[in-house]
């Protein structure tokens, strides 16, 4: 027997497959997209360190990968035996397959998703808590758009495995392109012609949406951008001829800027930082030195709340802002007052720029997130924080595309964004080329010569001594010495005189 060409081709302009070749499109994107939701919601209570969250993703995981499709789309199709009331939706077999599709599909697609969170670097969340964003906030704008875009490649192959899963569909009657062929060829008996045509249907709609996808997941990975937006003359001049945006320096007050009374922090039962008392007064400059492992980045971590206090209390301008809670009654807890965070500028030594966002998305993210201002104006505000760190003409690039001290000198603008009240630094410098800190250590000295608060950690000796107005020594987790630079430079710690011998102070 002859295999029927023409037959096989005439498949093609039959109205039944082009029918079964929407239902298995419509059915494949709405289990794709469904999945993608739910699955991204367990991959999230999977990571969660609550019990109640990460238990039930655990198992839902667990037990929808060890079920198969076709024992789940049986299963729910008979559902109504058990639960009558069901059969409103589950007697329809689209809606029974598609419920079957998503249950089984949610379980891998959140394996997919919790590698794509895993992906995205912790400091992503720490930058968005820095700028006060909430947890719902910092996944939705910045850890989401990352991880999807890690993910998608997965995510797209996952798409091409529910096309031709939809053929198992066929067993709750769903009329897709298998059952058409299958009728056919059960009339006919051309069966590897009908099948041929099956298989070219199902090719051809994996061949399109896998373009598609590519095409997306090309256009989302903004590392193969090219483009360099120019900034128009216009606005250019327009930023330059306004009065520089002025950082307001805190008011002078008796009351300290920011108090921290006996921090105390530990990993693992290893104390790394004891019983730390810091006072800064508004419009100081307070430099913090000392040897590698004393505890310093661990202390400005904790001001501002991206580590978790042990013990101790922080307060901003004499109201309370972070605070560890130890009462008989109740379990050790840190009271946080959530509103005073904006108040707290951070730049890390990794800069943590949002990768996925242009410079000046950087800059509008969180103070449009908090609606400090109307479109129109945070915009020109982000201009002209960028003009003053020289960072203006860059404004459309994205951190890919800047050099360490460029994408510092936007980390600063995006901390100053926010107007906030004390500005910490976490040794600035130290993940720069040295021809790069001068750049970002002139934008600092201007700040200083503003009078805003600044607490920075740092190892640039002659920085710390010529723009400080005190100087902390740390060692072992404990304040050794807090005076002023000129006390220091005329020797009367021996411990600080051992630590700066081999540095020639200017």
């Amino acid at each position: 027997m002859t295999f029927d060409w023409d037959y096989m081709f005439s498949l093609f302009n039959l109205a039944d497959f082009w029918m079964a070749s929407w239902t298995v499109i419509q059915l494949s994107l709405a289990s794709w997209g469904l999945s993608i939701i739910f699955g991204f919601i367990l991959a999230l209570g999977k990571q969660s360190k609550n019990p109640m969250l990460n238990l039930p993703s655990k198992f839902y995981i667990w037990l929808f990968r060890s079920v198969p499709l076709l024992v789940l789309l049986i299963f729910v199709y008979n559902m109504p035996q058990l639960i009558p009331a069901s059969s409103a939706i589950l007697a329809e077999p689209f809606w029974a397959g598609l419920i079957a599709m998503v249950l089984c599909e949610s379980a891998y697609v959140a394996e997919i998703h919790r590698g794509g969170l895993l992906a995205v670097p912790k400091g992503q969340g720490e930058a968005a808590r820095a700028l006060g964003i909430r947890f719902t906030g910092m996944q939705w704008l910045v850890v989401i758009p990352q991880a999807i875009r890690v993910s998608l490649p997965s995510l797209a192959n996952e798409y091409i495995s529910i096309v031709k899963l939809t053929s198992l569909v066929s067993v709750i009657s769903l009329t897709e392109i298998l059952m058409v062929g299958q009728r056919l060829y059960s009339q006919n008996f051309l069966v590897l012609e009908t099948m041929a045509a099956v298989a070219i249907y199902y090719v051809a709609i994996v061949t399109i949406f896998d373009f598609l996808l590519k095409q997306l997941e090309n256009y989302l990975d903004v590392t193969k951008s090219t483009k360099d937006h120019i900034l128009p003359e216009t606005l250019i001049e327009q930023v330059k001829n306004t009065p520089a945006m002025i950082i307001e320096p805190t008011p002078e007050s008796d009351i300290p800027a920011l108090e921290a009374s006996k921090l105390h922090k530990a990993y693992n039962g290893v104390e790394v930082l004891g019983a730390v008392d810091l006072t800064i007064k508004s419009g100081e400059v307070v430099s913090i030195i000392g040897p590698s492992g004393s505890g310093k980045t661990t202390l400005i971590r904790l001001l501002n709340g991206l580590e978790e206090l042990n013990n101790g209390k922080i307060e901003l301008n004499g109201e309370a802002f972070l605070k560890y809670v130890h009462h008989a009654s109740t379990k050790p807890h840190i009271e946080e007052h959530q509103e005073h965070r904006t108040k707290i500028g951070m730049v890390f030594q990794s800069f943590n720029l949002f990768p996925n966002m242009t410079v000046l998305k950087n800059l509008l993210l969180a103070p449009s997130y908090h609606h400090l201002a109307n479109k129109k104006e945070l915009e020109m505000q982000a201009y002209q924080l960028l003009n003053k760190v020289g960072m203006l003409e860059h404004a459309w690039k994205y951190p890919h595309q800047l050099s360490g001290g460029q994408q510092q000198r936007v980390a600063i603008a995006r901390a100053l964004m926010m107007r906030p009240q004390i500005m910490l630094f976490d040794e600035p410098t130290s993940a720069l080329d040295p021809e790069k800190v001068n750049e970002v250590l002139k934008v600092i000295e201007d700040l200083a010569r503003e009078g805003i608060t600044m607490v920075i950690v740092t190892h640039e000796m002659n920085f710390a001594f010529n723009v400080s107005d005190r100087i902390v020594f740390m060692e072992q987790g404990r304040v050794v010495c807090d005076d002023e630079p000129q006390v220091l430079r005329d020797g009367h710690n021996p411990r600080v005189n051992a630590f700066l011998k081999d540095v020639t102070l200017n």
